[in-house]
């Protein structure tokens, strides 16, 4: 458990320093001119205020971004303060990947755009809340959710935002949920293929999810960089819930098995692996190791039983009793019901602040329960639930800040 902490190879650095005094660093980033948006008369590039700055600080003051501190990353069921929210995990991908980034001669507001935004659309309760939404939206309509394309929908969709393609692309794209060696950017995109993109996520699922692969490579850095964010971070995490007593459960390698050196590490290796390429590369040695780390993650942590028996017996029932009631509530028109006075009318409002012509409101009722639903921090779920089944035998009972002095 002693893998030491990597550092650039000498002959990186030479060249980093080489290409800055000699003009070529940079050269492959991508250019704020050549930023797309649907409006381009709006949200112009400018020196004040460049084109993936604007779309940092329109994601920032979403009211959706508040949310993320209250959304779980993986411990749902703890008043555990030092127990990591999905803000914390949008930040650290953040930071890991402008590090990455400033590295390779990147551009570093693109990638912070993209990991700023990444998680949007994520839904309470993690992954397994993703879990059982996708499920009920697929029992009813045959479509599919995921947490990805639905960030995009959030920025693009609902509250209209009129963020660049670039942006919206590296959203799209950034799932950590699938480990590569090489991440090779595809050549340049429109917004007619990103919804035709979004679209196959909707009706084939995971088939379309492996497809997707990043227009720059800003967001392949992304991409890689959440994996690196959350692998050593839940590692913590689970010590700090005491579901694993230490690190000796995980097998020691070359990318280590704490977080700092994990962190560390794989962006070493990536930006030796990288520097002055078209696209971004692991080694195999790291490449493998990260594989392993990550499958190890699965089997001691997000698989734990008595974690995964109450999201089955507590929180899907709970779910399902949510969906029907809104559901019925939409296509009745019920104005007084929380997803109209909580989520169509501020919605309405606030997306016609950006463009006149949005109209929310107007989809398919099962999508704007999924849209509800999936905006919902926990503790706001958790509430929700209670006001509206106030007798309901479902209840989530949290593990109490005071229980280990019990």
């Amino acid at each position: 458990m002693n893998t030491r902490y990597e550092s650039l190879l000498p002959e990186i650095e030479q060249a980093i320093a080489r290409d800055k005094a000699e003009g070529r660093f940079g050269k492959r980033a991508f250019a704020e001119e050549n930023a797309l948006r649907r409006r381009p008369d709006r949200d112009k590039n400018t020196l004040l205020r460049p084109a993936f700055v604007r779309d940092c600080d329109k994601i920032l003051h979403l009211p959706v971004y508040n949310r993320y501190n209250d959304k779980t990353q993986v411990f749902s069921f703890y008043q555990n303060d030092d127990l990591s929210r999905r803000g914390l995990h949008v930040q650290l991908v953040s930071r890991i990947a402008r590090n990455i980034g400033r590295l390779l001669g990147l551009n570093v507001d693109l990638i912070e755009a993209m990991a700023l935004g990444h998680d949007l659309g994520h839904t309470p309760f993690g992954h397994a809340g993703e879990r059982i939404l996708d499920a009920l939206y697929r029992d009813r309509t045959g479509r599919r959710f995921c947490h990805n394309v639905h960030s995009v929908r959030v920025l693009d969709g609902m509250y209209r935002r009129n963020l660049t393609l670039q942006t919206l692309d590296g959203i799209l794209c950034h799932n950590g949920e699938w480990e590569q060696q090489e991440y090779r950017p595809v050549a340049a995109m429109d917004f007619a293929e990103l919804e035709r993109r979004m679209e196959a996520c909707y009706t084939a699922g995971e088939a379309a999810f492996d497809q997707l692969v990043p227009a720059t490579l800003e967001a392949c850095v992304v991409r890689v960089s959440d994996m690196i964010a959350y692998l050593g971070k839940d590692r913590q995490d689970a010590m700090t819930a005491h579901l694993l007593p230490d690190l000796s459960v995980f097998s020691d390698s070359a990318i280590g098995t704490q977080n700092a050196r994990m962190i560390n590490n794989l962006i070493v290796d990536v930006v030796n692996n990288s520097y002055g390429k078209d696209y971004l590369q692991l080694s195999e040695t790291s490449f493998a190791a990260l594989r392993t780390a990550k499958a190890e993650n699965y089997r001691l942590i997000y698989h734990n039983p008595v974690a995964e028996a109450l999201y089955d017996q507590t929180v899907t029932p709970m779910f399902a009793e949510l969906y029907e009631r809104l559901l019925a509530d939409v296509r009745q028109g019920r104005r007084a019901s929380p997803v109209f006075a909580h989520h169509i009318e501020p919605l309405r409002q606030s997306a016609a602040f950006y463009d006149e012509t949005a109209d929310y409101g107007q989809e398919d009722p099962d999508r704007i329960v999924v849209d509800y639903l999936a905006g919902m921090t926990d503790s706001y779920f958790l509430a929700l639930h209670a006001y509206l089944f106030p007798h309901s035998p479902h209840r989530v009972n949290l593990h109490s800040y005071f229980e280990d002095l019990a």
